[in-house]
C-alpha cells in the first residue's frame, strides 16, 4: 500500500473547474498536488476526488466525507463555503461549524487535515465587496476552529493577493484557470512537506480575455441567477470524477 493516499473533497473549487483539458475534462489543483506529490517523493500516491460542482458545505460534508474515509487515507484535503457566502442570509458560523465535524471524524479515523481557504474573486465580481466581508469573516471563523490544532496542514488561498490578480481566473471571473490552480496546488503541496515546481507559483500559460460587459452578464451571470430562481445545481447529475483510488507515479 502507498506510504500517501490523499483524498480530496469539496466544490468546483476542488474539482477543478476552470483548468479544463482539451478534450473537456477539468484537472485542477488536487489532481496537480497527487501527480507533484508522487513526483517529490519519487514514489507511488495513492488518489482520489469526490469533489463535486455546485456543492454547498454542508452537503460536502453529508455525501463526500464518509466515503472518502472509507478509502483509509492518510490525507484528506477539505474546502468547502463559497457557493454559501454566494447566498443572502449566509451563517457564516453554520458554515465554518462544517470543518470541525470534519476535523473530528479525521481524529477519530487517524487522518491528516489539509485544510484550504478558496482564493478571493472579490474584486472582480459583481457585489465584489460584499463577498470580501464574508469571505474575511468566514476565513477568520475557521481559522479559530483550528487555532489550537499545529498538526492541521493550512493551505491558506484567500489572503494571498496576488492569486487574486485577474490573470489567475477564468472567464466566469468566479473559477481559477489553470494558472490559479497551479498556484494552489504549490501552496498545498509546500504545506505538506514537499517543494512543488517553482514555476508553478507564477505559471506563464496563455488565457485569452473573456467577456465583459453585457456579454459577460449574459454568458455568465444570467444562468447562475437562472439556476438559484429554479433551484438548480451546476453539480445535478454529475458523480466524482475518482471515487476510488487511482495510483499517481512519479514522472
Amino acid at each position: 500500500m502507498a506510504a500517501v493516499r490523499f483524498v480530496a473533497i469539496g466544490d468546483s473549487f476542488t474539482e477543478g473547474v476552470g483548468d479544463e483539458l482539451l478534450d473537456g475534462t477539468v484537472r485542477g489543483w488536487a489532481d496537480l498536488v497527487g501527480q507533484g506529490w508522487a513526483d517529490a517523493l519519487g514514489a507511488p500516491i495513492q488518489y482520489a476526488n469526490l469533489a463535486i460542482r455546485g456543492r454547498l458545505v454542508w452537503p460536502i460534508v453529508e455525501e463526500q466525507l464518509e466515503p472518502a474515509l472509507a478509502l483509509r487515507p492518510t490525507h484528506l484535503s477539505f474546502n468547502g463555503g463559497g457557493n454559501d457566502i454566494l447566498r443572502p442570509n449566509a451563517d457564516i458560523e453554520h458554515i465554518a461549524d462544517a470543518f470541525s465535524r470534519v476535523l473530528r471524524r479525521c481524529d477519530e479515523e487517524g487522518v491528516t487535515l489539509i485544510v484550504l481557504s478558496g482564493a478571493n474573486p472579490s474584486a472582480q465580481l459583481p457585489m465584489g465587496p460584499v463577498f470580501q466581508r464574508r469571505g474575511d469573516a468566514l476565513s477568520a471563523a475557521v481559522l479559530r476552529r483550528i487555532e489550537d490544532r499545529p498538526d492541521v496542514i493550512r493551505a491558506l488561498n484567500w489572503p494571498d493577493t496576488e492569486l487574486s490578480r485577474p490573470r489567475y481566473w477564468s472567464h466566469d471571473r468566479l473559477h481559477m484557470n489553470a494558472s490559479g490552480h497551479h498556484r494552489v496546488a504549490a501552496r498545498v503541496l509546500h504545506a505538506v512537506g514537499v517543494e512543488p515546481p517553482e514555476e508553478w507559483w507564477s505559471p506563464r500559460i496563455d488565457h485569452p480575455a473573456g467577456p465583459v460587459g453585457f456579454a459577460y452578464y449574459r454568458q455568465f451571470v444570467g444562468p447562475w441567477v437562472r439556476r438559484r430562481v429554479t433551484g438548480t445545481s451546476s453539480g445535478d447529475g454529475r458523480v466524482a470524477k475518482f471515487a476510488a483510488w487511482v495510483e499517481r507515479m512519479p514522472q
